[in-house]
């Protein structure tokens, strides 16, 4: 199977500017990874790891310094992929007013279509089923600012679904959001990689947003430093809070039960895995 995105020996500096006049920070460096079509593969690290700077440069914000990033087998590099790659790959981003453009919701949703030049009646197709996807169809008429901040990231999700991307980047989504606000888009970014089978990259703080994920892969100091699957990367409790990271809940709990002698496995990630360890 052809490998949706394909990250090579990828490296980022940020050149010297007023605030930095002494060299070139270097963001990533020696990054590879592929992510395949249909998977779900979050993306994690401290600040400063070079997540968001990662994020960008898959969807070709910003260029490589060093080595490739390949959409589809489209090198971001070259200016004539840079639509077809933005097709390819849809991104949100981490405040949802910076997506919104209209002053209606189904009308916000149609502004990506509208612009791709496509037909009336299939934008108006594409509304309809993009806002049902993400269960927000009875506020098409509503003015966004009138929107919880959770219905607002679900707008912009609606408005990337329109244009028919294969893949989604999730740049910290869930970051500006109360409780139920991250549960509402979580349960929509899950619903998009399950049932429409949409390869999903999820950069996020939240570490239990990632426990049915695919694969997971950390960064550190702009470089990958662990990767595999939830239960591989999140039972390795000392080397993640080594680097200023927190695992999820259960995975914590089992963690400090095992180091006041409980024999229970390390790997548990949900809360009936916990109850199912204590109480066979």
């Amino acid at each position: 199977m052809e490998n949706l995105i394909e990250v090579r020996d990828l490296g980022y500096e940020y050149p010297k500017n007023e605030e930095n006049k002494e060299e070139d920070t270097t963001a990533l460096r020696g990054v590879d990874f592929t992510v395949a079509p249909g998977e779900f593969v979050g993306i994690i690290g401290h600040n400063g790891s070079g997540k968001s700077t990662l994020s960008k440069l898959l969807n070709a914000i910003i260029l490589p310094t060093k080595g490739q990033v390949l959409i589809k087998g489209m090198d971001t590099k070259d200016p004539e992929n840079l639509w077809s790659i933005r097709q390819t790959a849809g991104m949100v981003f981490q405040n949802p007013d910076n997506q919104l453009v209209a002053t209606i919701v189904e009308e916000d949703v149609a502004f990506g279509p509208e612009n791709l030049g496509v037909e009336p009646a299939e934008i108006r197709r594409r509304v309809d089923e993009c806002l049902a996807t993400v269960s927000m169809g009875e506020y098409r008429r509503q003015k966004p600012h009138q929107l919880s901040g959770g219905q607002k990231q679900r707008i912009a999700i609606a408005g990337i679904l329109a244009m028919e991307p294969e893949c989604i980047i999730f740049d910290e989504p869930t970051a500006m959001l109360d409780p139920s606000g991250r549960r509402e888009v979580m349960e929509t970014i899950k619903k998009l990689n399950r049932d429409k089978g949409m390869t999903v990259l999820h950069i996020t703080h939240y570490m239990t947003e990632l426990i049915d994920a695919d694969r997971i892969i950390v960064l550190d100091g702009g470089q990958i430093v662990m990767e595999g699957t939830p239960r591989e990367i999140f039972r390795q409790v000392t080397a993640l809070k080594a680097i200023g990271l927190d695992v999820p809940q259960m995975t914590e709990l089992a963690f400090l039960l095992r180091e006041s002698g409980f024999d229970i496995p390390d790997d548990l990630l949900h809360i009936e895995e916990m109850a199912g360890a204590l109480c066979p």
